[in-house]
C-alpha cells in the first residue's frame, strides 16, 4: 500500500467517525449521518481540501460498501411480514412513477435538456430504502402499518430500478439481458428453497459453536453467499448490486429468529460500521462540487430534480395509498419515498461511462439526491406525527387504523 493511499484511508475513517458525531451533535433535527459521510467527504476529496483522493484500493472497499448497504436492505426486508396489499400497493406506485419518469425524460430529451431519456426517467424513480432503514428503524415505526407501506415502496423503489437498469441498459439487448435475469432470478429462488429447509441439527450447533470464536464461521458463510451471488450476477452481465440485494433476502430467510438475533449486529459492524461509510464518504470525494458552483445552470437543476423527485416519486403515494392512509400520512409517505442517492449515483456513473448523459445533469441529479436526504426524510416523519413513533401506537399513531376516522 502506497503512503498516499494510506493518507486517504486515514481520512477517510476520519470522516467516518466524526459523521454520527455530527449528527449527534444536530439530533434535534434528526439529521441522518449518511448526509455528513457525504457532505465531509466532498470536504476532504479533491474538489475542496485535497486531503484524500481515490485510487484501485479506495474504490474497490467503496464498492464492497455499495454491495454492503444493499445487501443489509435485503436482509432488513421480511417480504412475508409486509404482507401483500404493502407489497401490491408499491409496485403499483412505482409503475406509477416510471410512467411520469419516463414521460419526464422525454420532454428532456426532446428539449436538450439530456442526452438519454431513459437514464433520467429511471433516477427519478428510485427510494433511497437503504438509507431510510435506520431511521425507520430508530423512530420505531418498522412494524406499523405505515412502516410496511414504507418498506414495501422504498424496497420496489430500489430494486425495480437495478432491475430496470440492467434490462435497459445492459451491454447486450433487452431480450438477450431479460433471459439473463430469468436465469439469475432461478438461481436465487433455488438458493431461497435451499435455504428455507430444515437445517441439520449438527450443521445448527456448527455454526452456533463457532459464531463466538475466533473463526467467526457463520459471519464467513454470510460473506460466501455475498460473493456467490455477485459473482453470479457479474457472470450473467446483471448489476452486481441484484447479486446482493438477492445474497440479503436469501440470508434473512435462511436464519432463524434467534440466529438472525445473533447475527444482526456482526452484520451492521460490518457494513454501518465500516464498509457503507466508506462508499458514502468516497461518494462525497467524486462529487464535482466545483462544476455545481461555477454553473448556474447545474444549481438550477439540483432545484429541478429535487422538485421531480416529489412529482414522480412521490405524487403517486396520495392516489395508490387512498383508503388505507389518511391524507397526511400518504403525503408523508410520498415524502418519504422521494428519498434517494445510492441508485443515483449508479445510474449518473453509467451516464457518464457510456456518455449518455451530460456532466451537469450527473453533478445537478447527485446534488439533488444528497439535498433529498437532508430535506425529505426530516419534512417525512414530521408529517407522519411524532405520536405514532412505536408500535402500538392507537388511534392517531401509525398502525392500523380506520382512515375515515382518523384525524390526521
Amino acid at each position: 500500500m502506497s503512503y498516499g493511499t494510506a493518507v486517504s484511508l486515514f481520512v477517510i475513517a476520519l470522516a467516518a467517525a466524526v459523521a454520527p458525531l455530527c449528527s449527534e451533535a444536530l439530533r434535534r433535527w434528526r439529521i441522518p449521518s449518511v448526509l455528513f459521510e457525504l457532505v465531509l467527504g466532498i470536504l476532504v476529496g479533491p474538489e475542496v481540501l485535497h486531503w484524500a483522493s481515490t485510487d484501485v484500493f479506495v474504490d474497490g472497499l467503496s464498492v464492497l460498501g455499495l454491495c454492503l448497504l444493499f445487501f443489509m436492505a435485503g436482509y432488513e426486508i421480511d417480504v412475508a411480514s409486509l404482507g401483500t396489499e404493502a407489497v401490491t400497493r408499491g409496485v403499483s406506485g412505482w409503475l406509477v412513477s416510471l410512467v411520469l419518469g419516463l414521460g419526464v425524460g422525454l420532454v428532456f430529451l426532446a428539449t436538450g435538456v439530456a442526452d438519454s431519456s431513459l437514464l433520467v426517467g429511471l433516477a427519478l424513480t428510485t427510494t433511497a430504502v437503504g438509507t431510510l432503514l435506520p431511521m425507520v428503524h430508530d423512530r420505531g415505526v418498522l412494524h406499523t402499518r405505515f412502516g410496511r407501506f414504507l418498506v414495501a415502496a422504498g424496497t420496489v423503489g430500489e430494486f425495480g430500478p437495478v432491475v430496470a437498469v440492467t434490462v435497459l441498459l445492459g451491454a447486450a439487448s433487452p431480450g438477450v439481458e431479460t433471459l439473463l435475469l430469468a436465469a439469475f432470478v432461478v438461481l436465487a429462488v433455488g438458493f431461497a428453497y435451499l435455504a428455507a429447509r430444515r437445517q441439520p441439527p449438527r450443521l445448527v450447533e456448527t455454526m452456533r459453536r463457532h459464531l463466538d470464536t475466533s473463526t467467526q464461521l457463520p459471519v464467513r458463510i454470510v460473506l460466501l453467499v455475498i460473493a456467490g451471488l455477485v459473482l453470479a450476477a457479474s457472470s450473467l452481465n446483471l448489476e452486481i448490486l441484484l447479486g446482493a440485494f438477492a445474497a440479503g433476502m436469501i440470508v434473512h430467510i435462511a436464519f432463524r429468529p434467534d440466529q438472525a438475533q445473533a447475527m444482526k449486529p456482526r452484520l451492521e459492524s460490518i457494513g454501518y460500521g465500516f464498509l457503507i461509510p466508506v462508499y458514502f464518504v468516497v461518494s462525497g470525494m467524486q462529487f464535482h462540487v466545483r462544476e455545481l458552483a461555477a454553473s448556474p445552470a447545474a444549481v438550477g437543476r439540483v432545484v429541478l430534480y429535487l422538485g421531480l423527485f416529489l412529482v414522480v416519486r412521490g405524487l403517486p403515494a396520495l392516489f395508490v395509498y387512498a383508503g388505507a392512509l389518511s391524507l397526511r400520512r400518504r403525503a408523508a409517505l410520498g415524502v418519504l419515498q422521494s428519498t434517494a442517492l445510492p441508485l443515483l449515483v449508479v445510474i449518473t456513473q453509467i451516464g457518464l461511462d457510456t456518455h449518455h448523459m451530460t456532466p451537469v445533469n450527473a453533478t445537478a441529479l447527485v446534488g439533488a439526491g444528497m439535498l433529498s436526504v437532508l430535506v425529505f426524510p426530516v419534512t417525512g416523519f414530521a408529517l407522519a406525527g411524532r405520536d405514532g413513533e412505536a408500535p402500538g401506537a392507537g388511534v392517531g399513531g401509525l398502525d392500523d387504523v380506520d382512515p375515515a376516522t382518523d384525524p390526521l
